[in-house]
């Protein structure tokens, strides 16, 4: 399993520090799933990362203070919605999978409206 972790987080990585150079990519939720898995697979590479430009620019303040700058939680929010909003826009056809497209993407505003605290 550890081997699992291993990979997912390398690859999250990557998909991270894309997300850090293409705005409709966020960087963010894949940093904090490579922190998670780095943890469950390497005690190495959990530390490499959490000493890295990424993990201290984008979630230092996250996982220390579940705060984030103004900045990135609108970063988030406007990538996540575009990419969502094109999957409701495609799932014309079934009226279902649209449904949970929008109960997902209101708790997705929820959560970083009013979860996360905002700093800066």
């Amino acid at each position: 399993m550890k081997v699992v972790f291993l990979i997912i987080g390398l690859l999250s990585v990557g998909l991270g520090a894309v997300g850090v150079v293409l705005p409709f990519l966020p960087s963010v939720p894949f940093f904090l799933l490579a922190l998670y898995c780095f943890a469950r697979s390497s005690e190495r590479l959990h530390t490499w990362f959490m000493s890295t430009s990424l993990y201290t620019k984008h979630l230092k303040s996250f996982t220390e203070r579940r705060a984030m700058s103004k900045r990135t939680k609108l970063s988030i929010m406007i990538s996540v919605t575009a990419v969502m909003g094109a999957g409701f826009i495609f799932m014309g056809a079934v009226p279902v999978a649209r449904a949970v497209l929008a109960v997902v993407w209101a708790a997705h505003l929820y959560y970083f409206l009013f979860r996360v605290k905002t700093e800066g």
